[in-house]
């Protein structure tokens, strides 16, 4: 069975740093295109980053250098560390995969297969 379980959301004032972490069971993450996808409430999901296998990174454009993707293939994890983190970036942050690093190349918005349940990030003025 194909898991995904983020962690590490909370409540933090503009300018604080968050960590959200995406633990993977089921699945390599070392395999597979991974990545970050945020949905605000009233509006759209919009990507964030994806990771492909080989390491290659696509950030959305809103993203100016404050978010950094990650993983560690030993714990099977994927992480997503945040910085100088606004108001506006509050949403609820899913961690998603996908087997066709395909989609990490060269689909945007980015395509998933298999999603986690989320983790609310909320940034306050």
């Amino acid at each position: 069975q194909v898991q995904l379980v983020e962690s590490g959301g909370g409540s933090v004032q503009a300018g604080g740093s968050l960590r959200l972490s995406c633990e993977a069971s089921g699945i390599s993450v070392s395999n597979y295109c991974m990545g970050w996808v945020r949905q605000a409430p009233g509006k759209e999901r919009e990507g964030v980053v994806v990771l492909g296998r080989d390491g290659t990174t696509r950030y959305g454009d809103f993203v100016n250098g404050g978010f950094t993707i990650s993983k560690d293939n030993g714990k099977n994890t994927l992480y997503l560390e945040m910085n100088s983190l606004k108001p506006e970036d509050t949403a609820m942050y899913y961690c998603a995969a996908d087997q066709f690093d395909y989609h990490c190349r060269y689909t945007w918005p980015p395509v998933f297969s298999t999603w986690g349940q989320g983790t609310q990030v909320t940034v306050a003025s």
